[in-house]
């Protein structure tokens, strides 16, 4: 069977989630939907990050199989529509091997959380930052996330529902750098765990406030606790953005 890849970008407010769920919206659901409605099929569609409720994205990639070929462009072009009006576009789309899996395939994934970082509150960008009146410090933040790269046992930054068989992960990349009133956090592995990625924002923000020193960032992480994080960053600042194969 003929299978594609998508690029998609999306706006996770409405949304529950990518995944699809029983009696709730999620961007699963739309994309396969909008599917059926242009080929007459039912797919079921693999995304490469399962992005949580009110999470965007800018790169999410998903792969699914047709009975028939298709012209990718038409693909494309016939899922804009039938997507429309959600939040939900297809960047790209094109034909590719029946070995290639949008989620197992993957060898990176790429996040980045905004924090709009003034007293005013957003206007133009509700739900798509988190809005931090408290002035923060973007210097000892960096140097907090620098000190936890590599792979480590990231207990403390997992929620407590994460299903995954393991704690051990490889964090590649992370950063956090000012731009404005916005504090720009990057981060990159091959893998997260459920809420990994906000956990470490929330308590990076601790470090940024003054309440943490950066050692405190990394004592946190080997201290392989829950109770040792900080607060949970919001959804709303979270895109995935990219992912590597």
């Amino acid at each position: 069977m003929p299978r594609y890849r998508l690029t998609l970008e999306y706006d996770g407010t409405p949304f529950r989630g990518w995944q699809r769920q029983a009696d709730l919206p999620s961007v699963q659901q739309a994309l396969e939907e909008a599917i059926g409605r242009f080929s007459g099929e039912t797919p079921v569609t693999q995304a490469a990050g399962r992005t949580d409720t009110g999470v965007h994205a800018t790169g999410q990639v998903v792969s699914f199989d047709l009975s028939r070929a298709w012209d990718p462009f038409r693909i494309r072009e016939a899922l804009n529509f039938h997507l429309k009006p959600l939040p939900v576009a297809v960047v790209t789309a094109e034909a590719v091997p029946d070995t290639f899996e949008a989620r197992f395939s993957a060898v990176r994934r790429h996040y980045l959380y905004r924090i709009l970082n003034r007293r005013a509150r957003p206007a133009l960008e509700a739900n798509r930052v988190w809005h931090v009146a408290i002035p923060l410090e973007a210097g000892p933040m960096d140097e907090a996330a620098q000190m936890i790269l590599g792979r480590h046992d990231f207990t403390t930054f997992r929620a407590a529902e994460c299903q995954a068989n393991s704690p051990l992960r490889t964090l590649e990349h992370f950063s956090v750098r000012r731009e404005g009133e916005t504090i720009l956090i990057e981060a990159s592995a091959r893998s997260f765990l459920h809420h990994q990625v906000r956990s470490m924002v929330g308590s990076l923000k601790l470090v940024g406030e003054g309440k943490w020193r950066p050692e405190d960032f990394r004592a946190a992480l080997d201290a392989r606790e829950r109770a040792r994080c900080g607060p949970l960053a919001p959804s709303a600042g979270l895109y995935l953005t990219g992912v590597d194969y």
